[in-house]
């Protein structure tokens, strides 16, 4: 019903002395303030779509086998490196909070911010560091195969 004519309604059954009114009329007020107000949707954003790392080197193909997916949180303190390794899986990942710098042994970088995805670099050496003033936090997910590890570290690599 039309506002107009639930308040015309309520005015005729006030008058003829009907009290239950009130229940009626509030139904038709939740009912407008519904469609005045529509409940929240969800919302979907998509981060990133690519088939290129970082660094704009094409993906290599999936891995034939059965696949094992890995979901990792990584803190890294203000000021500290990670050690030159390189992943011989495919990895992506949120950077949720700070900003991390990514550096390729070949000296580009990527500095990634709060809220951006990235795609890793694959079988190419590199490390990352917050250079930031806050903790970062990121989330990579790693499509791997069992028994593959998702980093393999270079320690003999110093800078």
């Amino acid at each position: 019903m039309k506002k107009k004519y639930v308040w015309m309604l309520a005015a005729i059954l006030i008058i003829c002395g009907v009290t239950t009114v009130s229940v009626s009329l509030s139904s038709c007020e939740k009912a407008n303030a519904q469609e005045d107000n529509p409940a929240p949707k969800v919302e979907s954003t998509e981060l990133i779509r690519t088939s290129q790392s970082w660094d704009g080197v094409e993906l290599p193909d999936y891995l034939q086998g059965k696949p094992e997916l890995v979901a990792v949180k990584y803190e890294f303190p203000a000021g500290q490196k990670l050690g030159w390794h390189h992943h011989p899986v495919m990895n992506y990942g949120i950077l949720v909070q700070g900003e991390l710098t990514i550096i390729g042994q070949d000296g580009r970088e990527k500095t990634v911010h709060e809220g951006e995805a990235v795609v890793e670099m694959v079988n190419t050496i590199h490390h990352g560091e917050n250079r930031g003033s806050k903790p970062v936090i990121l989330y990579m997910f790693y499509l791997s195969q069992k028994g593959l590890p998702l980093a393999v570290q270079h320690p003999e690599i110093t800078e």
